[in-house]
């Protein structure tokens, strides 16, 4: 079972430059996502595990919490270290934390 993260657990990582993968697919992302987030959309994510780094934590997020628990189970099988956000993008933004839209991404 995925372990899960609070949204100020979150905000703490990814102020200090944490790793943050969403799950949620393209469009999602695009309409508005927590800035320097990594989209990797959930179907994507058994192919893709190699790309992620196993030497530090990543935290994964979709809308609500859903995807991303079914995300960092798969993450952590194959060694990584994985945390399923709560709650999600939507509480992310609900909770008055920036949101960046548009589909352009960093390399992880």
């Amino acid at each position: 079972m995925a372990r899960e993260v609070t949204q100020e657990d979150l905000a703490a990582a990814w102020s200090d430059g944490g790793l943050v993968v969403d799950v949620r697919e393209p469009d999602e992302y695009a309409a508005g996502h927590v800035p320097g987030a990594q989209p990797m959309p959930l179907r994507t994510v058994p192919a893709r595990c190699g790309e992620l780094p196993t030497d530090r934590a990543v935290y994964v997020i979709c809308a609500s919490g859903n995807r991303s628990r079914t995300a960092a189970d798969l993450m952590t099988a194959r060694g990584i270290d994985a945390y399923s956000v709560a709650g999600g993008t939507g509480a992310w933004a609900r909770g008055g934390r920036p949101i960046t839209t548009g589909s352009r991404a960093h390399a992880l």
